[in-house]
């Protein structure tokens, strides 16, 4: 008799799948403001998430503290401002409407409120093409072009560590402790590489599927692996 297979063990979700969510500092979001406040925070230290990609910030405003997203050129001890009033310089947050063009931005809200949903990974930004009304035009580095709320909150500058994918890993440890970090399955071996109890495909005296790769819709956990309810499989025939 077989055993379950990753699969199937992966959709249970028990502690070895499930995301390490106790590790992860904050639910990062701008700092909450009344219409037209402006504020001013000290950073008090950067500190390392294991959830992100990129260095994080805790910040101390009248005894609250407060951990948020930070570009790159922010250090300890540095003063940034939230609000309509503050200066443009890299670390403070604004609505957009204040930006001027060409500004990179990071931490954007595509809605107010919603305290920040895109350019948010280390290295990454966006930048300001036009105000049009209360409506203004974003780019990003993929190419893709969005308008959004002239009220939404954006950060100067790009956001810090866009440098981590210069260094290489070099050993498969360190991978695995990276991906660990998030709950990431690492290594992912290959079904014809396993053993026949752990895998449909596995086994045999070299590497093979031995069967079908085609299975129905229908099949039940453990047997659905390979190609599931395809049309078609194979190379494409030339026209």
């Amino acid at each position: 008799m077989g055993k379950r297979i990753i699969a199937q063990r992966r959709g249970k979700g028990t502690p070895t799948y499930r995301s390490p969510a106790h590790r992860f500092r904050a639910n990062l979001e701008h700092v909450r403001l009344a219409s037209g406040e402006t504020i001013s925070c000290v950073v008090e230290k950067i500190v390392h998430d294991p959830s992100r990609s990129a260095p994080i910030a805790l910040i101390r405003r009248n005894g609250g503290r407060k951990y948020v997203i930070i570009p790159e050129g922010i250090s300890e001890g540095d003063e940034i401002c939230y609000g309509a009033s503050a200066e443009l310089k890299v670390g403070n947050t604004l609505p957009l409407r204040y930006i001027p063009e060409g500004t990179p931005v990071c931490n954007v809200e595509l809605r107010p409120g919603d305290g920040g949903k895109v350019a948010r990974a280390g290295g990454d930004h966006a930048t300001v093409l036009a105000h049009e009304g209360d409506m203004t035009l974003l780019s990003f580095p993929s190419g893709k072009e969005r308008w959004v709320s002239s009220d939404c909150l954006a950060t100067i500058g790009v956001v810090a560590g866009g440098g981590r994918q210069d260094k290489p890993l070099v050993k498969a440890g360190k991978r695995y402790h990276r991906m660990r970090a998030r709950a990431a399955k690492y290594p992912r071996v290959r079904g014809v590489a396993m053993n026949p109890v752990d895998h449909p495909f596995g086994g045999g005296s070299h590497q093979h599927v031995g069967r079908p790769k085609t299975i129905s819709r229908g099949a039940p956990p453990g047997r659905k692996v390979g190609s599931i309810a395809a049309s078609k499989t194979g190379r494409r025939k030339r026209k």
